[in-house]
């Protein structure tokens, strides 16, 4: 495993669409282990490949609860519903925060690292996470959606 760079909100490729991963192979597999490693030291809950510099669609999330690790190839959202207006940030944003609307409730699909089909239910804070890190996906930061800045208290 190895540390990434996080790219930040000035680099392109954060605003370009991800491609699906076709082959899940120990490229994948590293890029997933480099990812969970890089987030795990940034003391972030999720990260997106293009956060790296990779344009493929591959997620990892980890909201510290019981679900743990959750490493996701080709998400999609499935189903969403209610509505929650919460304070977000994000490693590519380094030094802002904004309120942002996002559903309250989610159902995801994906494949694991074995390329077995998984589903995920989320609400709250998975659910904003699983919203963030796949809208990373499609070339979308969380501040391109309507949001409210939150001031920093200091």
């Amino acid at each position: 495993m190895a540390l990434r760079k996080v790219v930040t909100k000035e680099d392109p490729i954060l605003r370009k669409k991800s491609r699906p991963v076709t082959d899940i192979n120990r490229r994948i597999h590293t890029l997933l282990d480099d990812m969970a490693e890089t987030m795990y030291d940034s003391d972030g809950v999720g990260l997106a490949a293009p956060q790296v510099g990779i344009l493929r669609r591959v997620i990892v999330i980890d909201v510290r609860d019981d679900t743990g690790l959750i490493e996701l190839i080709n998400p999609e959202i499935l189903e969403q519903s209610g509505s929650n207006f919460e304070e977000e940030g994000c490693l590519s944003v380094p030094g802002i925060s904004a309120r942002v609307e996002r559903p309250d409730r989610v159902k995801v699909r994906g494949l694991n690292r074995l390329g077995e089909e998984v589903i995920y239910e989320a609400e709250g804070f998975l659910a904003k996470a699983f919203c963030h890190e796949i809208d990373h996906l499609e070339g979308m930061l969380f501040i391109d959606r309507p949001h409210e800045l939150v001031e920093d208290e200091e």
